[in-house]
């Protein structure tokens, strides 16, 4: 019995799924969402006469990004509803993207929370001219803006996340060091441990989505985080226990109770200390911190 080849559609959607989905992740924040993209750009794919289709990895890129806008615009309207922050879904990652720097940058949980500031058309323009380097006509295909329009909104884009992105690049050596150090004081319950490596304007965010108990404020201040961390802790009969991991790229804690899976703690770190604290509870967003997810800008 011989093995029939992939038809010309499939194989270019097979050949291009990890570049789509990291496309429409970094719209979104959402992996649940990010697939649901990735169907209904195969279900508009299939139906394309590909004897029209020049360059077919930019046409796959054009229909994620405008099913990831679509899509982005309802999410905007259940944000809105959503209890307490709204964090993105971390993404268990595999050695590769760690080791690509712009790839790991753009998809850290800070940078991703400094998107969720911009409008949905921002942030497509911005995820493809900055990061996936697509060219302003490609775009403008994509977003249904003229050229220059695509131009005026990059460049807007580009300040506002510049404005709030880390000031300068870690070395994930010095990353690993201050979580090691906060790892630390989590398992001895030191409160100096914290105040030592947390920076004075640090910043919680907890996302438990309404399911699981989470602050659902920011909290901000050493003194203040530090004392939170711990009252939970000490309000938790169960055994806390933390695993350095990779998750979106960079480091960050596996926590658990008592053995269970019970959130995925990510970190903002700058210089040798801790300014942003990002801890998922939400069980809705930890399906993805098991196995690596692939990820790819190429």
């Amino acid at each position: 019995m011989t093995e029939h080849a992939a038809d010309p559609a499939t194989e270019a959607f097979v050949e291009y799924r990890n570049l789509l989905f990291t496309v429409a992740y970094e719209m979104l924040g959402s992996a649940a969402d990010a697939e649901d993209v990735l169907q209904e750009t195969w279900l508009r794919w299939v139906e394309v006469d590909l004897e029209q289709v020049r360059d077919r990895r930019a046409y796959l890129v054009r229909i994620t990004t405008r099913q990831a806008l679509n899509r982005l615009r309802t999410m905007t309207r259940r944000k809105e509803s959503y209890v307490g922050p709204w964090l993105p879904e971390p993404l268990l990652t595999s050695p590769d993207v760690a080791q690509d720097a712009e790839l790991a940058e753009s998809v850290s949980m800070a940078l991703m929370l400094v998107l969720e500031t911009l409008s949905p058309t921002e942030r497509a323009v911005f995820v493809l001219r900055e990061v996936f380097d697509v060219d302003y006509e490609e775009i403008a295909a994509a977003v249904d803006k003229s050229p220059a329009a695509v131009r005026q909104i990059a460049h807007r884009a580009r300040r506002h996340v510049d404005a709030r992105r880390p000031r300068a690049t870690v070395p994930a050596s010095a990353t690993r060091a201050a979580l090691e150090s906060f790892q630390r004081a989590l398992a001895t319950g030191d409160l100096q441990g914290f105040l030592d490596v947390l920076a004075p304007e640090v910043v919680y965010l907890g996302d438990g989505g309404g399911i699981k108990q989470a602050s659902r404020h920011p909290i901000v201040g050493a003194l203040k985080v530090a004392r939170f961390v711990l009252g939970s802790m000490a309000k938790n009969a169960a055994k806390v226990t933390s695993e350095l991991t990779t998750v979106n790229g960079n480091p960050a804690l596996v926590l658990s109770l008592d053995g269970e899976l019970d959130g995925v703690l990510a970190f903002r770190v700058e210089g040798e200390h801790i300014t942003g604290l990002y801890y998922v509870r939400n069980p809705e967003k930890l399906t993805r911190v098991e196995a690596a997810t692939p990820l790819t800008l190429r």
